[in-house]
């Protein structure tokens, strides 16, 4: 689904209960060269009830990229992972784990849940903005994301 084939906006579901990563993650979005509707949830149950268009999320539309720290409240992001690549509905949206855990379990964790790629959050504003510009031009503009 490159930018070339379709008008339509790369629709992004950010998980992620720190506010100021989400403004961050926001203002990156913003700034970027790619059309894209950016939808906030801040954690795991909210997570799960988006991508399953549950309750007040009935009209979500299915993003096509999700990006999900894994230390959220209620549902932590290595439960919403595995049950997103366990739904045969979800399990071809990319995950794009964006965490500020380096611990190496979580890492191996990830990708046995089939997470599509694991990055660590930088701490510096630059970087940070760096880290998700990479994501956008990666994701958005190079690979070909699934429709359904």
């Amino acid at each position: 689904m490159g930018m070339e084939e379709t008008n339509k906006p790369i629709e992004i579901l950010l998980v992620e209960d720190n506010p100021g990563d989400v403004r961050l993650t926001t203002e990156a979005f913003k700034d970027g060269k790619v059309h894209n509707n950016l939808n906030v949830v801040g954690d795991g149950v909210e997570a799960l009830a988006f991508l399953r268009r549950e309750g007040k999320y009935s009209n979500a539309v299915r993003p096509d990229l999700v990006l999900l720290d894994l230390n959220l409240p209620r549902k932590d992001g290595r439960q919403v992972l595995e049950e997103i690549k366990a739904d045969p509905k979800l399990r071809r949206i990319p995950v794009v784990i964006l965490t500020t855990s380096q611990a190496e379990e979580d890492i191996l964790k990830a990708y046995n849940y089939n997470a599509n790629c694991y990055i660590n959050k930088p701490i510096g504003f630059d970087e940070f903005m760096k880290v998700v510009q990479s994501i956008e031009n990666f994701w958005l503009t190079i690979v070909k994301l699934p429709t359904e």
